[in-house]
């Protein structure tokens, strides 16, 4: 009705021009002519002039007219008139019962039904093929009809009402929405629709991910379509309906930018500002939420000035119908939106008759033979009613294969609370015109669907950064390590510390920070594709590191541990030759236990990408979207169990590094003499790997914390242990030197940091043949000096005779000196000089105290602690 009335006021008047009466009355003068002699032909028509739907008012004057031009044209039909009888069926299918047989039974035969409401027509056309009649509606909308095994005689020029279903899914394509909703009224004819609607969007790929229904309260649905965040929403009810559903809308905020409503368009105008008292929303409530609504609505009056197969066109025809109504208001007139269809249905009929009557003559037979057990006649009408294909005044006339009309559909868009058109679509052609003047809430059309985006999580390039920062200078600190030592491997001391193992241990650390640079490259550096080649770098990296570094320490612990813990059989084992190979076999073992293990995982179950996704995040900002975090995961197919094999494995070799360290803290060996360093740094190592492996895998969903912890845990155990293993074999020989002597070595050893057993044993051994040698020298020189001693005396005894003489006048001689036996004894532990066969002269008191003037052999300068070791 919105329709029509806007053509008849896009008019000057009401009343016809004089022109156009002037001109109308020419061409029926032109076409008139004597009926005499005409042989009629009875259409059997129900007109709802009351009821539910009293579209007779306006549609049997249309058809009426229609009739009137037919039968004064000289080029349709000309040996024929048809003539109309028709009753008023109330639209009521019980009343339509007993006139359809009023019209079966009573004089004259009818060719053809022409019925008007959905539940009327069912009636008739599912009866009509009982007597070979065709069955011609114009006012019949319902998608049930359009079945040709119940109805195959039915054809219809008001579309069904499945034709707004090609233009809404024309319009999702158009608007790339691939998601929607719908909610309908539980009636047959928009159960109907649905289904179609359904059938259709599933061909053209698009989803229907909420179905809702009510039969006279819409709340439920309502809410329910906002729980299930639907966008898009195809409404499917009557009017009364409409303002219910809109009221709820209001109230669950299912309206604005976000939201697209599809109403259907034979609504008035002003059906939401209508005062319900059904609902308890004003007309700024309706109006807000009706706001930008689209609506689609059969064109029934063609919009375009072309002149069809009646020679009129849309605007003249609607002059002419007012004229027959006598000036009623259209809006009030039942059935006047409906009346081009009712004008066309008897142009596509007297069309089709026109059409069949050569093929009948050429059979010798004529459209006035029919009778209701005639089919050939019938299928003749039939096969020139499915091919009809005419210009009318409502728009192109074409029926698809289920006997429906094939028209155009008018695309509305309420903006700021008037409706405007935005384009047409042609069904058949499937053609849509556009006007472009679309108008929107938002920026433009909205989403089907909350658009989800998804962000992956990278990890932090300043943490990234920190950490390759520190690793790098743990590699360099390797480097230099393995330098120091493969370039003072000849060195004593350095050799007892087994330099291969301690290379091994070196190059290990440096493999595991280089797996810290593998750790932090994700889906920031590296394409998809090839992430999986990062994942084995990782794990390569990692268990070689680590076999390398922790094994060749695990091995001279445990070494260590076998040669020395057996008390009855230590000495024996101190003087065993400790044979290199043994060592590098251990590792070896290690080492090909890991490769073989990581060649079996790689080959049975390699590793991949896996996506983790977390909960979905509303950005900042009133912004239509979620973020999807995903995370990128190293990962395979039975992971839990490569990881427990793989922890179970180095867990034990871990506690057992532990229980070795602890069980050789107080052994002393030359042969390996850095192994309490070693169980310093195994006890570190074990430690941050026990509290790292578990801390990590808990962690896993958090990219910074899992990486912080595994990064740095790896970064101070190497630091650790490099710095344990080789910063002390560094102090010592840069403190010492190589161009130091021996007896500053010896003297420097006591400020050593070396402070075990085994060391102090050797110095005390060089300071004892440092003691051996000044005692021989001290000998030589008391033997020198006893044989000066032994001339003098011999010297004096010869000069004595004769001054004893001369003395014995003078006094008597002193008396002489009493020699202690033990005052001629050499000191504690010297050996007794040898005799030389001549007495000790009295004056040996002499040699004594010269003896002693000798300060190197003082007790200040030969401790008799160092004197107990002369002959130990």
């Amino acid at each position: 009705m919105a329709v029509f009335w806007r053509c008849l006021t896009g008019t000057r008047s009401f009343a016809a021009p004089r022109a156009v009466v002037l001109a109308t009355l020419t061409v029926l003068l032109s076409w008139s002519g004597s009926a005499v002699g005409k042989k009629k032909l009875y259409i059997g028509a129900l007109f709802p002039m009351s009821g539910g739907w009293p579209g007779g008012q306006a549609c049997r004057p249309s058809a009426q007219m229609a009739l009137d031009l037919v039968n004064y044209r000289k080029d349709i039909l000309p040996d024929y008139e048809l003539e109309l009888i028709y009753y008023d069926s109330k639209c009521d299918p019980g009343e339509a019962t007993r006139l359809l047989y009023d019209l079966l039974y009573t004089e004259p035969i009818k060719m053809v039904l022409m019925p008007g409401c959905s539940s009327v027509s069912t009636l008739v056309a599912e009866a009509a093929r009982m007597w070979n009649l065709i069955v011609l509606s114009y006012g019949s909308s319902s998608p049930a009809l359009s079945n040709r095994q119940r109805f195959p005689t039915f054809f219809r020029t008001h579309p069904s009402a499945t034709l707004h279903n090609p233009t809404r899914v024309q319009l999702f394509r158009k608007w790339k929405w691939t998601k929607i909703a719908t909610i309908q009224q539980t009636t047959e004819v928009f159960t109907s629709t649905l289904d179609d609607l359904e059938q259709r969007v599933k061909e053209a790929g698009i989803e229907i991910s909420v179905r809702q229904s009510f039969l006279t309260d819409p709340a439920v649905a309502v809410k329910n379509l906002k729980r299930q965040d639907a966008r898009i929403i195809v409404g499917l009810f009557y009017e009364t309906e409409a303002r219910k559903v809109f009221c709820e809308v209001f109230k669950e905020k299912l309206f604005g930018k976000k939201y697209v409503w599809f109403l259907i368009g034979w609504y008035a105008d002003n059906w939401f500002k209508i005062k319900d008292p059904s609902i308890n929303c004003t007309v700024e409530n309706m109006t807000e939420a009706v706001e930008g609504h689209v609506t689609t609505e059969i064109v029934m009056l063609n919009p375009e000035t072309v002149r069809g197969a009646s020679n009129l066109t849309s605007q003249e025809f609607l002059v002419q119908l007012m004229s027959r109504l006598g000036g009623k208001n259209p809006e009030e007139t039942g059935g006047f939106q409906e009346a081009p269809l009712a004008y066309d249905a008897v142009w596509a009929l007297a069309l089709a008759l026109n059409k069949t009557v050569a093929p009948l003559r050429a059979r010798g037979r004529s459209l006035e033979d029919f009778n209701y057990n005639n089919r050939d006649i019938t299928a003749e009408i039939y096969r020139a009613l499915n091919t009809s294909s005419f210009e009318g005044v409502s728009g192109h006339v074409v029926f698809d294969a289920q006997g429906s009309r094939m028209a155009w559909t008018l695309i509305e868009q309420l903006q700021g609370g008037s409706y405007k058109k935005i384009g047409y679509y042609d069904s058949s052609k499937g053609n849509l015109s556009w006007f472009g003047n679309d108008k929107w809430i938002g920026p433009g059309p909205p989403a089907d669907q909350t658009v989800v985006i998804e962000e992956f999580r990278f990890l932090s390039q300043k943490l990234f950064v920190s950490v390759s920062v520190f690793a790098g200078l743990g590699i360099l600190l390797g480097i230099v390590c393995l330098t120091f030592n493969v370039y003072n491997s000849n060195i004593r001391y350095i050799q007892n510390s087994q330099p291969y193992l301690n290379n091994m241990t070196a190059v290990g650390c440096m493999l595991a920070l280089a797996a810290v640079f593998a750790l932090g490259i994700d889906g920031l550096h590296v394409q998809r594709s090839a992430f999986p080649i990062v994942c084995q770098f990782r794990l390569w990296l990692l268990g070689l590191g680590f076999s390398l570094a922790y094994g060749s320490m695990f091995t001279k612990i445990w070494w260590v541990h076998t040669v020395f813990t057996k008390k009855d059989e230590k000495k024996d084992k101190r003087k065993q030759h400790l044979e290199p190979w043994k060592l590098y076999a251990t590792v070896g073992v290690l080492l090909v236990i890991d490769i073989l293990s990581l060649m079996i995982w790689q080959i049975v179950d390699p590793l991949h990408v896996t996506i983790e996704k977390f909960t979905r995040e509303a950005p900042k900002g009133d912004l239509d979207v979620l973020i999807q975090p995903l995370l990128e995961h190293c990962s395979s197919e039975k992971m839990n169990t490569w990881l427990g094999v793989v922890y179970g494995y180095k867990g034990l070799l871990l506690l057992l590094g532990i229980f070795l360290a602890y069980e050789t803290k107080s052994v002393s060996t030359e042969k390996i003499n850095d192994h309490r360093a070693v169980g310093m740094a195994i006890y570190n190592v074990s430690v941050l790997c026990m509290i790292t492996a578990p801390v990590t895998m808990i962690l896993s969903s958090q990219q910074d914390a899992s990486f912080a912890f595994a990064s740095l845990a790896i970064v101070f155990s190497v630091y650790i242990t490099l710095v344990v293993l080789f910063a002390p074999k560094m102090r010592r020989l840069i403190t010492r030197g190589e161009w130091q002597s021996e007896q500053q070595e010896t003297m420097k050893t006591g400020s050593s940091t070396n402070n075990n057993d085994e060391e102090k044993s050797r110095q005390l051994e060089r300071e004892n043949k440092e003691l051996q040698k000044i005692i021989q020298e001290k000998e030589e020189r008391v033997t020198e000096l006893r044989n000066q001693l032994s001339e003098r005396q011999a010297l004096r005894s010869r000069r004595r005779p004769s001054s004893s003489q001369n003395q014995n006048h003078s006094a008597p001689a002193p008396p002489a000196p009493q020699n202690d036996p033990k005052s001629l004894l050499p000191p504690p532990g010297y050996p007794l000089p040898s005799s030389d066969n001549h007495s000790i002269p009295p004056s040996y008191s002499n040699s004594s105290s010269l003896y002693q003037s000798d300060g190197k052999i003082s007790l200040n300068n030969c401790h008799t602690s160092r004197l107990q070791l002369l002959y130990k």
